[in-house]
């Protein structure tokens, strides 16, 4: 774990800087002196963790012997130093900012120990060379800032000494704690985001992924601790489980039991079918991960090894390992990595290339980190292992791998670069208020005070600038940077090099819901993934047209698919229920989607509509045919010997009757639905008790011939007169108390039919209904009871007979009218009743009719008088 402390320390003449340049040394670690310029300020700052880690935890040890016993060698930590360096060389070389001022650093390593940490905090506020906290001789150090640490713990144990003298600290890998009230209460600066965002990227992340099912693997120390309690309810939310909670083991760096200590949780990774996994961790949990993915690339399921697609946090970075040897990248290739926003700085590589071992610019890392890297021996080198070869110094940065060493900035180091120009920028603008201040108090006998440290703070809070990438630098409400993050996807190549792609970002400026981004076509993924992105769920996807339905004992993620149940639909992939249709819409046949419903009814467009209309117009011009006949020929004994005018009031009420179905046919509306069963009522009851009237004239008649008989009374047109104008005003008061009660109105059954909406009438009263077509029937058959006994009359004319067999044929036809009516539904409802008038219409026209109009149009000669007389 690399920690870097940047110490701004005021900077008075002494007898040991009396020279160009102040060359100072550290009892931890050697101290680059090139860069110690005379000047108002230093720079100074402590570095851990560049080269080594330790495994005991003896400072005293450390401090005697100044020896260091490394298992685990990392390098690539050095460029946070090189940032530092770099940063401060701008600022210096800058006009604009800190002029006639001259910025220096100590470096300072804690080497991962609290007490190391408090002891190298207590040497930069003590007296150099002498460890004397409060207590300052010779040179006075007048300390201003600090930069550090990388990991929150370390920052907090550095913070609990500097909080009592109020000096700036500016964390540069440290994020907030998970208790926001002890965050607002840490006495320093963040140069990263809340990492709250960081944990919404990575759930957004999995839902844009569509991975439910995931594996979740944390450090087993507070920074693991608080990602697996702030992510496993984000999961939660957004419908997403863990496959396995582990946490690593206590770090060991005994490289021959690595096997043994993380066997178990190995097994439980392999095993798993979840494909993607989340490693939590701090700085140094890389190194925990780094034996795991050796372990996991040699496992083995049915002879094929389980890729797992890492996804890393921000606080980790891929530290190579130099010794005892380097570790096989490629089980990272297409990781994908959460790391705070960061930009290309210019300058920044060709500072990089111009570093050179053999020259005397006083860094003392840059030579054991050349051995280190490039495995070369320097002359006059102490060192006990024997490399292949010597050091030349034209060994080229460019062409270590990048586990070992990155040319382009990284986030940790770019948090540095931003952490030092926020220092200068702050004390710059200390500096011009005391200048105004000293402005104001021109003339007075009064002097301003020495800078203190704590006067640097409302400057820091507020300030604000744009660094050399062309980003602006500035703190939010909490002290922390306002920034975002970045989505890296991890390409490596068989050199142990590898390329960060920016696939992502977490943009906190961006409008919400649109923060975050991420472009899936730029994406590299394992080439062992026989489907990219590859699937990482429990249970596979519910095709639309089915439910998930939970597995007993097993998390909601794991289920097997239902198909919806009838009148359900599921439109979409892995839905827990099935919805419903609305009433005008129904399911289609896969279920998925919901199909808006036809409105129907009977009209003239339709094929049956089409029928019904063609034989009530045939009908129809057939009964006039007929009714003109009957006129043309009315003077002829046959149409005067059968009541004329009743004769002709019956044709014009068939004549109505065939014109019945056009009311039918139309749109069920509202007047629609108000005449079409009070008009076939009223009609239908002049037609019958028309022929009633006759069978009664015709009896009536036969009696009244009978000598001394009453009867001739009654015999005449008064009588068929009475009886058809009675019979119907019956029938017109109860469809009148039809009309006032419970009148007839338009429906829409929705229900009925399952792709259909039925537009039809509503009778309003079904007892009013049944009773217009009860009253017809019994008029019917009284009918049919009359003329069966009349039919056997003598008479050349008698119509009994005929009358008979209409009236059977109109009583069966609405005999079964009813039981056929009630069994059907919509538009054959209609069509049934109109198939009724038009069938018993038909037969009384033809029953009644078609003989008269034989012996009219074809037998003439029996329509005579004589012919009458004599029969």
């Amino acid at each position: 774990m690399l920690l870097i402390i940047v110490s701004i320390l005021s900077f008075l003449p002494c007898v040991m800087c009396k020279h160009n340049k102040c060359f100072t040394t550290n009892h931890l670690l050697r101290i680059p002196h090139e860069f110690y310029q005379p000047g108002d300020f230093i720079i100074g700052g402590l570095a851990s963790h560049i080269f080594g880690s330790f495994a005991k935890e003896d400072f005293r040890e450390i401090l005697i012997t100044h020896q260091v016993r490394t298992f685990f060698i990392m390098p690539k930590n050095y460029q946070h130093i090189l940032a530092l360096v770099f940063a401060v060389k701008e600022i210096n070389e800058n006009p604009t900012i800190l002029p006639n001022i001259t910025l220096g650093f100590h470096i300072y390593d804690s080497y991962t120990n609290k007490r190391m940490t408090y002891r190298a905090i207590l040497d930069l506020i003590s007296t150099h060379p002498r460890y004397v906290p409060n207590y300052r001789c010779r040179i006075e150090k007048n300390l201003m800032a600090v930069i550090g640490g990388l990991d929150f713990g370390t920052s907090l144990y550095i913070a609990t000494i500097l909080g009592v003298y109020k000096i700036p600290q500016l964390s540069y890998g440290s994020f907030a704690p998970q208790n926001m009230d002890q965050s607002r209460h840490t006495p320093f600066y963040r140069m990263v985001p809340s990492d709250d965002h960081q944990y919404t990227g990575i759930v957004e992340l999995l839902v844009h992924f569509s991975w439910t099912w995931v594996g979740l693997l944390v450090a087993n120390n507070e920074s693991g601790e608080k990602c697996m309690q702030t992510l496993q309810p984000l999961l939660s939310r957004k419908h997403i489980c863990s496959a396995f909670l582990e946490r690593t083991p206590q770090a060991s760096y005994e490289y021959n039991n690595v096997h043994l200590l993380y066997l178990q949780v190995n097994q439980v990774i392999v095993r798993s079918k979840a494909s993607a996994v989340i490693f939590c961790g701090n700085s140094a949990s890389i190194l925990v991960l780094q034996p795991m993915l050796a372990q996991c690339e040699r496992e083995n399921v049915a002879g094929t090894p389980m890729r797992k697609v890492w996804i890393l946090t921000a606080q980790l970075d891929f530290i190579g390992i130099t010794y005892p040897k380097r570790w096989d990248m490629q089980a990272l290739q297409g990781s994908i990595s959460f790391t705070v926003h960061s930009n290309e700085v210019q300058r920044f590589r060709a500072f990089l290339q111009l570093l050179n071992p053999f020259e005397e610019n006083g860094d003392g890392f840059l030579k054991q980190f050349w051995t280190l890297v490039f495995r070369c021996l320097f002359p006059n080198s102490n060192t006990e292992e024997k490399p292949s070869g010597s050091c030349t110094g034209e060994e080229k940065l460019e062409d270590l791998p990048s586990s070992d060493f990155e040319m382009s900035m990284t986030a940790h180091s770019y948090s540095v670069y931003n952490a030092v120009y926020a220092m200068a920028h702050a004390l710059h603008n200390t500096l011009l208020h005391r200048s105004k201040q000293r402005a104001a108090m021109e003339g007075e006998m009064q002097e301003l005070p020495k800078l203190q440290a704590w006067q640097l703070h409302p400057f820091l809070r507020s300030v604000s600038f744009n660094n050399s990438a062309g980003e602006k630098v500035s703190f939010g409400e909490n002290r922390e940077l306002e920034t975002g993050f970045d989505i890296t996807n991890l390409v490596t190549f068989p050199n142990n090099s590898y390329v960060r792609i920016k696939v992502g970002r977490i943009d906190l400026e961006a409008p919400p819901g649109k923060q975050f981004s991420i472009h899936e076509d730029q994406m590299v993924w394992h080439k062992s993934f026989l489907q990219v992105p590859p699937h990482s769920v429990c249970s596979p996807s519910c095709p639309p047209g089915s439910r998930k339905k939970k597995k007993e004992g097993e998390k909601f993620c794991c289920y097997d698919c239902a198909p919806c149940p009838q009148g359900r639909i599921a439109s979409q992939k892995d839905m827990n229920d099935c919805t419903g249709c609305s009433e005008d819409h129904y399911p289609n046949k896969d279920q998925t989607q919901c199909i808006p419903k036809t409105i129907s009814f009977l009209t003239f467009g339709e094929p049956l509509g089409m029928c019904i209309s063609f034989l009530s117009l045939l009908f129809f011009l057939l009964t006039l045919l007929v009714l003109v006949i009957f006129a043309k020929h009315q003077d002829t004994p046959l149409v005067r010997a059968n009541n004329r005018d009743l004769t002709y009031t019956l044709l014009m009420s068939l004549l109505l009757c065939f014109l019945c179905p056009f009311i039918f046919l139309s749109q069920p509306e509202r007047v629609s639905c108000l005449l079409r069963q009070m008009t076939f009522g009223v009609v239908f009851t002049v037609t019958v008790s028309c022929v009633l009237a006759k069978t009664v004239t015709v009896v009536l008649a036969f009696m009244a011939t009978k000598p001394g008989s009453r009867m001739r009374k009654w015999v005449g047109k008064r009588l068929a007169s009475a009886i058809v104008l009675t019979c119907t005003i019956i029938q017109a008061g109860i469809c009148t108390v039809w009309l006032g009660t419970s009148p007839p109105f338009p429906h829409f059954d929705k229900y009925y039919l399952t792709g259909e909406i039925i537009l039809e009438c509503n009778e309003g009263s079904a007892a009013m209904f049944y009773c217009v077509l009860g009253y017809m029937g019994f008029l019917a058959i009284v009918s049919f009871a009359v003329a069966f006994l009349a039919r056997k009359l003598p008479d050349s004319f008698n119509e009994a007979k005929f009358i008979t067999f209409s009236m059977l044929l109109f009583c069966s036809v609405w005999i079964s009218f009813v039981p056929v009516y009630l069994s059907t539904k919509g538009k054959h409802m209609v069509a049934v009743e109109i198939f009724s008038i038009l069938a018993s219409s038909a037969g009384l026209m033809g029953s009644i009719f078609a003989p008269k109009c034989y012996i009219i149009m074809l037998r003439p000669d029996q329509n005579t008088r004589g012919q009458l007389i004599r029969n």
